[in-house]
């Protein structure tokens, strides 16, 4: 207003309507009891007032300015920090093989992954920007973009384990068998083996000498011999080619949806978070 020294122009500069920057300034006038532009039929000036309290603000408002553009150049490109969690098999399987290529494209931006096992964080709570999870636990407010194909469970166990205990023939003979138990997150339940044939669902509660959260450490027991394991298909598919675990019940196992990556809201989706979603959807 100090600048252009006119109501009018300074409405069609900012946007806005000539009476609401006069009903600014005069709100302000009144708040502070000082007149702050002196007004004439032909012009606008600073009075005193206004001249001293503009030379205070003048480098604020710069500063405010110069930030509002920093920040408006985020639109033009990927660039940022985009805050995702996961569980260490998500990230392995779903982040990991398009990783390298992902920072290539964008060395603007700056992936920031945290693994929380397999539980369900509040994303706008502890400011993640998107999480990535099997389709039947994302909440149904969230916007989900499939970036993996079904998924399907495989029962294995070590071909030294059923040398000395008699392979399964249906879910229920797994309860007299040693099965590694596993949390979705450290303080949830221990899961319960969900099956299903024909239409006919069937779950499971197993018991065994070993509870884990994290099925890195549920592989290693079941090729230690420990007991059988619960695992996706797809982490077990070289051992189970190269004859270092034996699979069973596979026909009580059909696949289901796979992975999502999910956020908040598609409004004023941040190009950092788009370039992700972009590369990693299926």
């Amino acid at each position: 207003m100090a600048d252009e020294r006119s109501f009018t122009k300074a409405a069609l500069k900012l946007g806005v309507s000539r009476s609401a920057i006069s009903h600014s300034i005069r709100t302000l006038e009144e708040r502070l009891g000082l007149r702050l532009l002196a007004r004439t039929t032909r012009s606008v000036a600073p009075t005193d007032a206004g001249e001293r309290l503009l030379a205070q603000l003048r480098p604020a408002l710069e500063g405010i300015a110069s930030a509002i553009t920093d920040v408006g150049r985020l639109r033009a490109k990927p660039a940022g920090t985009v805050r995702l969690v996961a569980s260490p098999m998500a990230i392995a399987a779903i982040v990991w093989p398009k990783l390298a290529k992902f920072a290539r494209t964008y060395p603007d931006v700056v992936l920031d992954i945290s693994t929380e096992g397999d539980s369900r964080p509040d994303l706008v709570a502890e400011r993640f920007d998107a999480g990535i999870h099997l389709g039947e636990f994302v909440e149904r407010d969230m916007v989900a973009v499939k970036v993996s194909g079904q998924q399907r469970a495989a029962i294995v166990a070590a071909p030294g384990y059923f040398d000395s205990h008699p392979k399964p023939k249906t879910p229920r003979d797994l309860t007299a068998h040693r099965c590694m138990g596993h949390r979705m997150s450290a303080h949830g339940s221990v899961y319960r083996w969900e099956f299903e044939k024909r239409g006919k669902p069937v779950t499971v509660s197993v018991t065994g000498p070993l509870i884990f959260t994290d099925p890195e450490f549920t592989l290693r027991a079941a090729l230690d011999g420990l007991g059988v394991a619960y695992m996706f298909e797809e982490h077990v598919a070289d051992h189970l080619a190269r004859r270092q675990l034996v699979r069973v019940l596979e026909d009580w196992c059909p696949p289901f949806d796979g992975y999502f990556l999910y956020y908040p809201s598609r409004r004023h989706q941040p190009p950092a978070l788009q370039a992700l979603v972009d590369a990693l959807r299926v």
